[in-house]
């Protein structure tokens, strides 16, 4: 840095020259020819250019020649600018004589002249492996394409490839890991940031995942999708955004909390203190297929015909697989009362929020004019009011997020993973194929499965189908859906009436619209829905491996996390 920056130049531009005019005079009695073009090579200091590189021009002469007796190519316009410096005394440029100046004895601009050695022959191109389909004229010929290899890769299917390319001197690993971009450019990941590896290690992958979907809707990139199996997994790059892991019920975000800021203090404490209870039923003929007493599709039905709602995010079956629930935007009455009835596993339902998919469904109205209502799970539930309480941008759920208006929560004291209940529980172990499954409920401890004519054909204990259930749910203290409109479940009323808790205003106002097509008297037994809240909340302690605690922040840290359950504080790092 203490040599002066037009110094250098000049002194690095002398050692270029001198070394090309060495290479080009090789062979010549006469040493000053090789000082002579050192001093001129240097002299022009502002047209450093790279022995027979043509300059990069849109001049047609500017194309690379070759020569015919073997030398080595340079341009036309090289070959005037540099011939146009005479050693005879002429002026060069401008010099009518300057065209002839370049005589085979007399030229000292790098071509071959009477006394030079023969140079060696040089290739027009090469790409390192030589010249194919060019002859010695640079004349293109008939193109010749390689056949491409068979049956030569790697097998992958029967584990890890052969072999490894691309890997860093000095690292040696049993697996690609992530950790490997660490040691390649020296950056380490900033402690702020919370990827969506971290929820992949401390809940997708500790099977505590209750496939609620809020991470797909969090994600203000689209970087999360839906796997196959039913979980979230990262389709395109994760910017660290930490709000996967913010708003997931078993990650982040702490539900206890969400209780207080969305319906009060009292909510911590047994089923909560709602406006108004009852035991209701809508009578129909078609709630025949309804569970219960049908009331939520009561409710929604009613908000469609009175313009409430736009639709309503509902479960429906599978197409392809018999009892496999997925989410469906209901539109009509028609609609709602084909898909009633309850289906026992997750549909990822706040990652189906994209108003793009129903666009086709949806009246022409801007996004920002619709109103949806959503049925779900508490945890669900919990999920869409903490993204709706921040004015952040969740890119294509965003504006389904933001059309909720109506939530209704079902009574859940846990979910079951759809393979495991319908494959293994059911059809390996007890030889019922989710054909012949007409119904099913879980009451009062039970798990209850019906045939199409109504015969029930399992009544077995609910803690015998404990392997299917979803593992987070048991820390899952909600078992009446603090966060919601309206809960609605079976416990605290007799059979073909539905248990009805109304707990906003909001939900007050879709009861007062729906009452006059209702059945309804006092909730019949409230001590039940206490007595089973009681029993979900112990359930939950004794499962959390973190405090319960309703007045901590909403959110929770990683490190915080991973301090309480014991996994990775940087699983880049881990070979995850």
């Amino acid at each position: 840095m203490g040599i002066n920056d037009e110094d250098e130049r000049s002194e690095s531009s002398e050692m270029r020259a001198g070394a090309a005019g060495t290479e080009r005079s090789e062979g010549s009695d006469d040493a000053s020819d090789e000082t002579a073009s050192v001093k001129r090579h240097a002299s022009r200091d502002d047209e450093r250019r790279f022995p027979r590189v043509p300059d990069s021009s849109d001049d047609d002469d500017a194309v690379m020649v070759p020569e015919a007796s073997g030398g080595a190519s340079r341009s036309r316009e090289d070959h005037a600018r540099e011939g146009a410096i005479r050693t005879d005394g002429g002026s060069g440029a401008g010099d009518a004589s300057s065209d002839d100046s370049c005589s085979p004895n007399t030229c000292t601009c790098g071509e071959k002249t009477g006394t030079d050695p023969e140079p060696e022959t040089q290739p027009v191109a090469t790409d390192g492996a030589g010249v194919a389909n060019v002859d010695e004229m640079g004349e293109l010929g008939d193109l010749e394409f390689t056949e491409p290899a068979e049956n030569v890769s790697q097998d992958v299917d029967n584990g890890s490839p052969d072999t490894r390319v691309g890997i860093p001197d000095g690292v040696d690993l049993e697996t690609p890991e992530y950790s490997i971009r660490s040691r390649m450019n020296d950056i380490e990941t900033p402690d702020e940031k919370t990827w969506f590896m971290e929820l992949d290690e401390a809940v997708i992958d500790e099977g505590r995942c209750i496939q609620c979907g809020t991470c797909v809707a969090a994600c203000p990139s689209d970087s999360i999708g839906i796997g196959d199996d039913g979980h979230p997994e990262l389709v395109k790059m994760c910017t660290g955004c930490s709000m996967c892991w913010d708003f997931c019920p078993r990650g982040g975000l702490r539900y206890e909390r969400q209780w207080k800021i969305t319906g009060g203090e009292d909510n911590v404490k047994g089923a909560g203190d709602p406006i108004t209870e009852f035991s209701a039923k809508v009578e129909d003929d078609w709630t025949d297929n309804a569970q219960d007493g049908g009331v939520v599709t009561g409710v929604l039905a009613t908000l469609l015909e009175e313009g409430e709602i736009d639709g309503a995010l509902v479960a429906t079956e599978s197409d392809e697989q018999e009892w496999k629930a997925e989410s469906y935007l209901a539109t009509t009455t028609e609609e709602l009362i084909a898909n009633a009835g309850t289906v026992y596993n997750q549909t990822m339902a706040l990652g189906n929020l994209d108003l793009e998919r129903w666009e086709h469904k949806l009246p022409d109205k801007s996004w920002d004019e619709l109103s949806i209502a959503i049925v779900g799970t508490p945890c669900e539930i919990e999920g869409i009011r903490a993204l709706q309480d921040f004015e952040w941008d969740y890119q294509a759920q965003d504006e389904g997020i933001r059309a909720v208006d109506y939530t209704i929560a079902l009574m859940c004291t846990k979910n079951f993973n759809y393979h495991s209940l319908m494959g293994e529980q059911l059809e390996e172990q007890r030889g019922i194929s989710p054909s012949e499954i007409g119904k099913m409920d879980v009451l009062n401890g039970k798990m209850m499965v019906y045939d199409h004519d109504g015969e029930m054909i399992v009544e077995e204990d609910i803690e015998n189908f404990h392997d299917a259930a979803l593992k987070g749910c048991d820390e899952c203290a909600d078992f009446t859906g603090f966060c919601s409109d309206i809960t609605v479940g079976s416990v605290g009323s007799s059979d073909e009436y539905s248990s009805v808790i109304v707990r906003t205003e909001q939900g007050m106002k879709a009861w007062e619209l729906t009452e006059p097509n209702l059945d309804y008297h006092d909730l019949e037994d409230k001590s039940a829905v206490g007595k089973l809240q009681g029993w979900d909340k112990k359930k939950a302690f004794e499962s959390l491996e973190r405090p319960f605690d309703p007045d901590a922040p909403r959110f929770i840290e990683y490190t915080d996390h991973a301090e309480n359950y014991g996994t990775a504080l940087n699983p880049h790092d881990q070979g995850h």
